[in-house]
């Protein structure tokens, strides 16, 4: 069809056919979360749906997961154009996926955590005369309060959390250290985002050390912007 002017007019598609951005999928798996936490679905059903959410390639297909949450707003039927939406790599759109491993042993052996994972609820940490590397810069989070509990007996346990997520570190040392240091200048923490992940590590060290490192997710490089630490 055309207009007066005898242009074209642009093909429009229904907002259900549109694919499904990552960001999508976060605000719908959010949303779900805490339809959880209010007590309208259960565990087993956040699953189920979740499944349903990251294997959702069009705006349609997140709708079904939505419909009896009362409140919930989905991509489709959001009045205007979006809000300012939170870029995918802020920290509160890195909270859901299905949990990772549960635990991390190290006997007279080495073990580590790191790269693209998903913090389970719980996580717990144990090394004897070992060592065990648990690195958050690149984790997901299974909800936004997560609890590591670290355990070192004559070993080491390092904890690495970027500076864009609240932490607490609640552990005791017995003939060692338990302790929190910064590295790397990160940012204050009253100026970590409100909804970011919450990061609990409690546990115990004896005669052994457990270290949370807080440090920068990114470094700044000279004329190349922001730079993923590895």
């Amino acid at each position: 069809m055309t207009d007066e002017s005898g242009s074209a007019e642009p093909h429009r598609i229904e907002p259900a056919r549109l694919r499904a951005s990552d960001t999508d999928r976060e605000q719908v798996a959010q949303q779900l979360h805490r339809a959880m936490g209010d007590g309208r679905i259960t565990m087993s059903e956040l699953e189920e749906r979740l499944g349903i959410v990251y294997a959702a390639k069009t705006l349609g297909e997140l709708e079904p997961v939505l419909t009896d949450i009362p409140g919930a707003v989905t991509p489709t039927n959001a009045a205007g154009p979006p809000a300012t939406q939170p870029s995918p790599r802020t920290p509160e759109n890195r909270i859901g996926g299905t949990p990772g491993s549960a635990t991390s042993i190290a006997i007279m052996s080495g073990t580590d955590r790191k790269g693209r994972w998903v913090v389970p609820r719980q996580h717990n940490s144990f090394a004897f005369w070992g060592g065990v590397d648990i690195d958050l810069r690149q984790a997901r989070f299974a909800e936004r309060e997560v609890t590591i509990t670290a355990v070192a007996i004559m070993g080491g346990i390092e904890v690495t959390v970027p500076d864009d997520v609240h932490v607490r570190v609640t552990g005791i040392g017995v003939m060692g250290a338990f302790e929190r240091v910064d590295k790397k200048d990160p940012r204050p923490e009253d100026e970590v985002p409100e909804g970011a992940p919450v990061v609990t590590v409690n546990g115990l060290a004896f005669w052994a050390g457990v270290e949370v490192r807080r440090m920068p997710r990114t470094k700044k490089v000279e004329g190349r912007g922001d730079k993923r630490l590895e």
